[in-house]
């Protein structure tokens, strides 16, 4: 879609991580050792007026800008008037989330991690809380930010720019941090199609690895080694260097540079996201997907545009929500929502209870809200309606702490008959997957 982010710079899967190493025991007859072995959106401009707050990189000294008095949070809309329907209330066959009934595939109501996008710096990071207490105390787990775009030396992760959202993560395990991270230095230059071209083939062939090989060791020294990294977003769109259409081939090649060379760092533990805007836009963006081995979750940027567009129009259009499910499906990926929220169709109630119900059914790995107008609902004062819908469906949610995965019991094998099992200890044993038997005649058949 291409909408420039007032006040922020410029923005399961297969989880890779450090692989175990486990012992295998080898056994001969009645003699038992022990040896070592590694087992391994529209085509047309939607630009927002708000400039890039990124066209002026973060102080270094200071490392984060200077904060900015926040808005004046939504007060609780009134009431609805007698005989009118309940904005908040949610249509037949839409489950509260975390009321516990069961949503419309037949599941328990457990709402996926979610959050805001409140301001790229600081302030963006101390607003989590307060849109917590808009919401009665319901946590958000996911903090999103993005990396500013206009120079090299920005997207390598400025000193001290990430350091607030590093320590906002690490004070709780179930955390997420969302960081949107361009592919290119001026990123919103409105640099023209051949330059673009030009700069995708110097991507594919390594120029600029070093600048992500920086970033990748920036976040793990930060010790936020699992950052969801949204690279490249809305790259069907035409906003952004960093777009797909004026060479998908190549485009293609430098994300699968840029994911190899982040993963090589050691101690990382990144999922990369793949999220364009919803609908066809500028280039069908299944034409820009870079493979599965090197995406680990498949997102979408869904705000409510075109005018006039209703939400079951958003889910049925060409590249839409059901297209996009539907691909992650077959891809084998989870799907999640970096980008959501009013737009061209103003304060409607309608599209934010059909984004709510349509995220509770197919559980991504986060949303995340874009909250300032026109197309939040907490820091900005022109959606009423759609605000009290949102507050009424996240408001006083409980916390719930993700169970750790359990300890895999290996099975208790059955020994064939005439077998004497060898006491080995239960060390050893636990390795073998159980006791080594020996046949009973095993002296007199080697004899």
């Amino acid at each position: 879609m291409g909408v420039r982010r007032q006040g922020r710079a410029c923005t399961g899967g297969q989880r890779r991580g450090p692989r175990l190493r486990r012992p295998v025991l080898l056994a001969v007859a009645v003699a038992a050792s022990v040896t070592l072995a590694a087992v391994p959106c529209h085509a047309v401009d939607t630009t927002d007026p708000p400039p890039q707050a990124a066209a002026t990189p973060p102080p270094a000294a200071a490392g984060v800008p200077a904060p900015v008095a926040a808005p004046a949070p939504v007060p609780p809309a009134a009431g609805p008037s007698p005989g009118a329907p309940d904005p908040g209330t949610p249509t037949a066959g839409t489950p509260t989330p975390g009321s516990g009934e069961a949503t419309p595939t037949g599941t328990p109501a457990a709402w996926p991690a979610f959050g805001a996008y409140l301001d790229y710096g600081a302030l963006g990071v101390a607003r989590i809380d307060e849109l917590s207490k808009w919401l009665g105390g319901t946590e958000l787990r996911v903090g999103h930010t993005y990396l500013p775009g206009d120079r090299w030396a920005n997207i390598e992760g400025p000193e001290g720019f990430l350091d607030v959202w590093a320590r906002w993560r690490r004070q709780r395990d179930d955390r997420m941090l969302v960081l949107n991270v361009p592919m290119m230095e001026r990123n919103e230059a409105h640099v023209p199609d051949e330059e673009v071209r030009a700069l995708l083939r110097r991507g594919a062939a390594g120029e600029f690895d070093r600048h992500f090989k920086a970033l990748a060791e920036r976040l793990v020294a930060l010790k936020v080694p699992d950052t969801v990294i949204v690279l490249g977003w809305e790259m069907n769109g035409t906003t952004y260097t960093h777009r797909c259409g004026p060479d998908p081939e190549n485009w293609k090649k430098y994300w699968n540079r840029i994911v190899s060379t982040m993963r090589a760092v050691p101690g990382q533990e990144f999922r990369f996201d793949f999220a364009p805007s919803r609908g066809r836009d500028a280039v069908p963006w299944t034409q820009c997907y870079p493979g599965d081995d090197t995406v680990d979750i498949l997102g979408m940027d869904a705000y409510d545009q075109p005018r006039g567009l209703s939400f079951e129009e958003q889910v049925k259009e060409p590249y839409g929500l059901q297209a996009h499910v539907d691909f992650a499906k077959a891809h084998h990926k989870p799907v999640s929502y970096p980008e959501w929220g009013l737009f061209r169709n103003g304060d409607n109630p309608e599209y934010m209870r059909g984004m709510l119900d349509w995220m509770a059914r197919h559980e991504p790995v986060y949303n995340t809200l874009t909250d300032y107008c026109p197309h939040g609902v907490w820091t900005c004062e022109k959606n009423p309606k759609a605000a009290e819908v949102y507050r009424s469906l996240l408001s006083h949610l409980p916390h719930v702490t993700p169970a750790p995965a359990p300890t895999p019991v290996p099975p208790a094998p059955t020994h064939p008959a005439g077998c004497s099992p060898l006491n080995l200890g239960d060390w050893v044993e636990y390795w073998l997957g159980g006791k080594l038997c020996v046949k009973f005649d095993w002296w007199s058949r080697s004899r």
